[in-house]
């Protein structure tokens, strides 16, 4: 019976935050500096409208941006989710873990050390972009198992401490190299860290992309060995489940995941925090339920935000991370008072 009842509230769920992403996408694509009417935008977008400037507008500019605001929002819902699950700490998230400021110093030392000739439009700097993150990221994750050792084992409660840490640490080095950058760096440095979407591109939804094709499925189907995380080690062992090693590649995985938003993004911070808490408000501690919603809800959070960012402000944007940050400040400190009780 409970397992019914989960399932039809999974479902339930699922069915509609994808229709408020696709509302807000909808609404989005409409809207902003360079107004469409909805039928012309429908129109645009199944090849019957003939003006070109439609069609740059929302093949060029908006749906790029709308797109790549689903999929960073997804991976790092998804990947917050896990992170939580593997911690066994509900104040988890990649950006207090530092894997988002490792991923970003990792890609502010690439754009340092090429003095100005970085294209972010381009294939070789995207794709760089992308693999520098990802080595960021691991240095991170190899940091926290190292410095979380107590006994010979991960203590999971060290995971966050050891992540406050890095964070701060990686984040300092990266202020140090920005301020070293020369204007034009310095600018596109702060823009992107900041976490703005606005010059998305098709090119970055492709380099993206496979991260989340490959690594979304490998956590889903470990999503029981997450509920088994959930118990002592001791009870984690006698199932069977080889717990360090499990967290470890559970780890690497939210590595790649949050480490390929960043590289198109920068870092948007909360959303592996707050999409979590919702997504098991709605159906349950299950990870096999949680995962898929996480990763929906961090869908629906970022597209919205983007949208707020881009026109509540007009004629100004303000980057997603920043309007991200103002709701997510207030929620981490609802948190930490609810923990304490």
């Amino acid at each position: 019976m409970n397992k019914l009842y989960y399932r039809k509230q999974f479902l339930l769920v699922f069915l509609i935050s994808i229709l408020v992403s696709i509302a807000t996408m909808y609404v989005s694509l409409s809207n902003g500096t360079f107004d469409i009417s909805p039928l012309e935008a429908i129109r645009t977008l199944l090849g019957l409208e003939k003006s070109n400037d439609y069609s740059m507008v929302i093949f060029e500019f908006r749906l790029p941006r709308i797109v790549i605001g689903a999929l960073v929002g997804f991976a790092l819902g998804i990947a917050g989710s896990v992170l939580q699950g593997i911690t066994r700490n509900q104040l988890a998230d990649p950006g207090i873990l530092g894997i988002h400021s490792a991923a970003g110093m990792t890609i502010v030392l690439y754009m340092f050390f090429l003095q100005g000739s970085v294209d972010g439009a381009s294939w070789l700097s995207i794709l760089n972009m992308s693999f520098f993150g990802w080595i960021g990221g691991t240095i991170a994750a190899i940091f926290l198992f190292l410095f979380s050792q107590n006994r010979g084992s991960v203590d999971p409660k060290r995971i966050i401490l050891v992540g406050i840490a890095l964070n701060a640490g990686f984040s300092a080095i990266t202020l140090y190299v920005s301020l070293k950058m020369n204007p034009q760096d310095f600018e596109m440095a702060t823009v992107w860290l900041s976490g703005s979407i606005y010059s998305a591109s098709w090119q970055q939804i492709l380099a993206i992309l496979p991260w989340i094709v490959i690594l979304v499925p490998i956590l889903c189907w470990k999503s029981r060995i997450l509920d088994v995380l959930q118990f002592d080690d001791v009870t984690a062992t006698g199932i069977g489940v080889h717990k360090d090693r499990e967290r470890f590649i559970l780890l690497l995985c939210c590595v790649g995941l949050v480490s390929a938003g960043v590289s198109v993004s920068g870092s948007i911070g909360f959303i592996g925090l707050i999409a979590p808490h919702i997504a098991r408000r709605l159906v349950g501690i299950h990870h096999q339920y949680s995962l898929p919603i996480s990763g929906t809800i961090g869908m629906v959070m970022v597209l919205i935000g983007d949208f707020i960012g881009k026109t509540i402000f007009s004629p100004a944007e303000l980057p997603v991370g920043i309007v991200i940050s103002i709701i997510g400040v207030p929620y981490f400190i609802y948190l930490l008072f609810r923990s304490r009780k």
